[in-house]
């Protein structure tokens, strides 16, 4: 934990590149998704005034360290944050409203499961000044939902999507692909149904097997069987972008879609390596102070977290002044996800030193990124194999 000294305030309103918001972790769900490595806890019952004091504690408590700031974005996510009362979630924008000055525009997503119980609730969510919803449908097969361990049915999750189109102008629902027995042909059709359903943005995410979730240790144990192998996945990536960009949905980001202007704008703000809190048990947060730019996590347990919170504000588990070379390379990691890139400006003041120009021209020739002029772009061709990219253009 830094010295008192070294937390004092940012100076007022610095030019931060890349914006601010707030992240606000709700840790719990009914049920634990067999593929989700999330901080997340099935529990019976939860005391929302609790809780809700106890991240309002925390707001508070980080505007005291990065006042001045003009809050862009609130996103509450988890867990299953549509479990939240309303109410709760109301007072938590107050508070945020209060502990920093908004923008016009002020973006408040709030990730939502398509239950019924869930769906009931987005008209009081849009009361409490909710603008934005993200809903976790992931398949629109009921088969695939059950082995996904979703607690809803296809059915069940176009209805929800119906509520909330008719309470908020914006609403993004996920799917995951590369699932068990899934057929490049089966993709393309699910892909083309969520495209009816009128959207404006989909997250869509290729299925991935974590160690330490119930997936992993299936797949350890050789029982995760049918998956489609790499050139298959591939091919379905390259379906995805195909169809939405037909549809007008542009990827921008590597596994987000959206019509121009739709973009998740709190989103933007981690791949443009902006600062954000990040208050909740878990959370992760990256704050500039006069003294730097801060990496901060909160403790994962929440019961563990809520006790920090009474006893000493909740000082985070981690908090590391980053190096500039380090902020270089998060911003890359971050900002090459993005269709539009980085700025190598940026990355050469954190840096200290430009990009090897040798390495960006072997990269170009081989078509996955492009200069032009000032930013840096990874390609089409380039995108699947991000993670080479960045291998070669950062380490050696």
């Amino acid at each position: 934990m830094p010295s008192a000294s070294l937390w004092r305030p940012a100076l007022p309103e610095p030019d931060i590149e890349g914006g601010f918001g707030l992240y606000v972790h709700w840790p719990f769900c009914q049920s634990k998704c067999p593929y989700c490595d999330f901080n997340s806890h099935v529990v019976d019952r939860v005391d929302q005034v609790q809780w809700r004091d106890a991240l309002a504690a925390e707001i508070r408590r980080y505007a005291e360290m990065v006042p001045h700031r003009i809050l862009q974005t609130i996103f509450f996510g988890g867990g299953t944050p549509s479990l939240m009362h309303p109410e709760t979630v109301a007072h938590l924008i107050e508070t945020a409203r209060a502990a920093w000055p908004t923008a016009n525009d002020l973006e408040i997503t709030l990730e939502a499961n398509p239950t019924s119980v869930e769906a009931d609730k987005f008209r009081a969510f849009r009361v409490a000044g909710v603008n934005r919803i993200s809903m976790g449908i992931q398949a629109l097969n009921d088969a695939d939902l059950r082995t996904l361990g979703r607690l809803h049915t296809v059915r069940e999750a176009q209805d929800a999507f119906r509520i909330a189109r008719s309470e908020f102008d914006r609403v993004s629902f996920d799917l995951i692909y590369a699932r068990q027995n899934q057929t490049l042909t089966a993709w393309r059709d699910e892909l083309k149904r969520a495209l009816s359903m009128a959207v404006d943005h989909l997250s869509l995410y290729q299925l991935t097997v974590e160690d330490g979730t119930a997936f992993g240790d299936r797949a350890a144990r050789g029982l995760l069987r049918n998956l489609p192998d790499d050139d298959g996945a591939a091919d379905m990536y390259d379906a995805t972008q195909d169809i939405c960009g037909a549809a007008g949905l542009i990827g921008y980001e590597t596994s987000n879609h959206a019509l121009p202007g739709s973009e998740s704008r709190h989103n933007m703000i981690y791949w443009r390596y902006g600062d954000y809190v990040g208050v909740g048990p878990g959370a992760h947060g990256r704050i500039t102070l006069e003294t730097g730019k801060y990496a901060t996590e909160a403790v994962r347990q929440p019961e563990a977290w809520l006790k920090a919170v009474r006893e000493d504000a909740g000082t985070p588990a981690i908090d590391e002044r980053l190096s500039e070379p380090d902020q270089a390379v998060e911003l890359m990691l971050m900002g090459l996800r993005l269709k539009e890139g980085i700025d190598l400006d940026r990355y050469s003041r954190l840096a200290g030193r430009p990009l090897p120009a040798d390495r960006i021209e072997r990269l170009e020739i081989q078509g996955l990124i492009r200069q032009d002029r000032d930013r840096l772009r990874v390609t089409m061709k380039g995108r699947p194999l991000l993670n080479a990219v960045l291998r070669e253009l950062l380490f050696d």
